[in-house]
């Protein structure tokens, strides 16, 4: 199956020029953080979308790019992560150059992933307890609860097929990938439109400075550091990707162009512990194994890694130790980067944003390098970790990400023109 469309709120850009040139470039979206300013949050920096303010409880003060046309009613049932994934998915379907027909039938569905929104919950719930029930927004439970993203982008794009939202935090958006692989796969679904998106505030991103896990930098050259010994702890951002897979028949009836093909994903669970990873990298392990055996490759065909790595000294240490045991057995030594280094960590968002990265490297012929590297942790020592971006053109790459409770996802994808001539044909 192909990719046939990414829609981009984030903060690299809003569009797929802007996003893959700083990717090439290795620019990051990190800057002091304003919400972050209390003297009792020890932690300065984030990653903020561009073109977006959503600060406000209040919907009718967000401002976002002119392009967006919403009705009240519809901006009302909206979390700000909403929003951009609102955008994102209507750039995504442009993107496919999907008519209405298309995306609203019974073969067309939509999976999405967030963990909610904290903003608006601790808002409705603080209105409630003050004003009571009855002075509360009839639409404050689906713009605050998990779940906010498919009720709503469901109901704007007249969705007709299959249709869930997936909460496995860092791992959600490569489940709901995998799934909707599975959905068309099976020959339920033609297409999938597929969005994971984020709240980028205090409330999403503050909370994991009580587990220890944000880093304190000030300086956001060095913030987000994957790989590097000195790391300690991730960068929060926020914000959308949105991507539509397409059977083969389905893309080749209508003439689309793949920027990607879909080969396979794996899954596993570490069984360890509910936040850390296993020290090992288990669970990971058998996700990868997973995943290139449903893509029928082997560890020496893959070319590019887009790791997880978060910049957390656990769980960076875990990855590199995953990789070895499935890469170094074989011989092999693929490139392997992690674009959390310009993005910082997107939580649910993670997944879809580093596969849609690594549908730009397979289109457009680069690997990204992994930024802000300045001594390697020696845990990975034999691994090809990527310095600078090369210009070198993949032909098989693999995309790990992990969450709470051990989940682990791995998803591997294969260069789209090649299989563009087969699809006309």
């Amino acid at each position: 199956m192909v990719v046939t469309g990414l829609g981009w709120a984030t903060c690299l850009g809003l569009d797929r020029s802007t996003v893959a040139g700083r990717l090439r470039r290795l620019e990051h979206g990190i800057r002091p953080f304003a919400p972050f300013e209390d003297p009792k949050i020890p932690v300065s920096l984030a990653a903020p979308v561009e073109g977006f303010a959503t600060d406000s409880t209040d919907q009718e003060d967000w401002t976002y790019p002119a392009e967006l046309k919403l009705r009240l009613e519809q901006l009302r049932g909206l979390a700000p992560h909403g929003l951009y994934a609102t955008y994102a998915v209507k750039k995504a379907i442009e993107d496919a150059r999907l008519e209405a027909g298309e995306v609203s039938n019974p073969r067309t569905g939509l999976f999405a992933a967030s963990a909610g929104s904290m903003t608006m919950i601790h808002h409705h719930m603080s209105r409630m307890h003050r004003y009571g029930p009855m002075r509360c927004s009839p639409l404050g439970i689906v713009s605050s609860i998990a779940g906010t993203l498919n009720f709503n982008l469901c109901a704007m794009y007249r969705i007709q097929g299959a249709s869930t939202g997936f909460v496995s935090a860092c791992a959600s958006s490569g489940h709901a990938l995998g799934y909707a692989y599975e959905e068309i796969s099976l020959g339920r679904q033609d297409r999938m439109i597929v969005v994971g998106a984020e709240d980028c505030n205090l409330e999403t991103i503050a909370p994991f400075a009580g587990m220890r896990v944000l880093s304190r930098q000030e300086n956001p050259d060095i913030a987000s550091r994957p790989f590097d010994r000195d790391r300690d702890g991730f960068v929060g951002t926020g914000g959308a990707v949105a991507m539509v897979l397409e059977s083969r028949e389905a893309a080749a009836a209508r003439g689309a162009k793949p920027l990607a093909e879909l080969l396979g994903w794996g899954q596993s669970t570490d069984g360890y512990h509910v936040a850390a990873s296993h020290p090992e990298g288990a669970g990971l392990q058998r996700a990868m194994r997973m995943a290139l055996e449903r893509a029928d490759l082997q560890p020496e065909q893959i070319d590019y890694i887009n790791a997880h790595a978060t910049s957390t000294p656990i769980g960076d240490a875990a990855e590199c130790k995953a990789l070895k045991a499935i890469f170094k057995p074989a011989g092999a030594s693929p490139a392997v980067s992690s674009t959390k280094a310009l993005t910082g960590h997107g939580l649910s968002l993670s997944s879809i944003m580093e596969t849609a990265f690594c549908v730009l490297a397979l289109d457009e012929g680069f690997m990204p390098g992994s930024a802000h590297i300045e001594h390697l942790d020696p845990e990975a020592d034999g691994l090809h970790i990527l310095r600078e971006t090369q210009d070198t053109l993949p032909s098989f790459v693999l995309t790990n990400s992990s969450g709470f409770g051990g989940a682990n996802v791995c998803l591997v994808l294969g260069r789209g023109e090649s299989n563009h001539e087969a699809l006309l044909s």
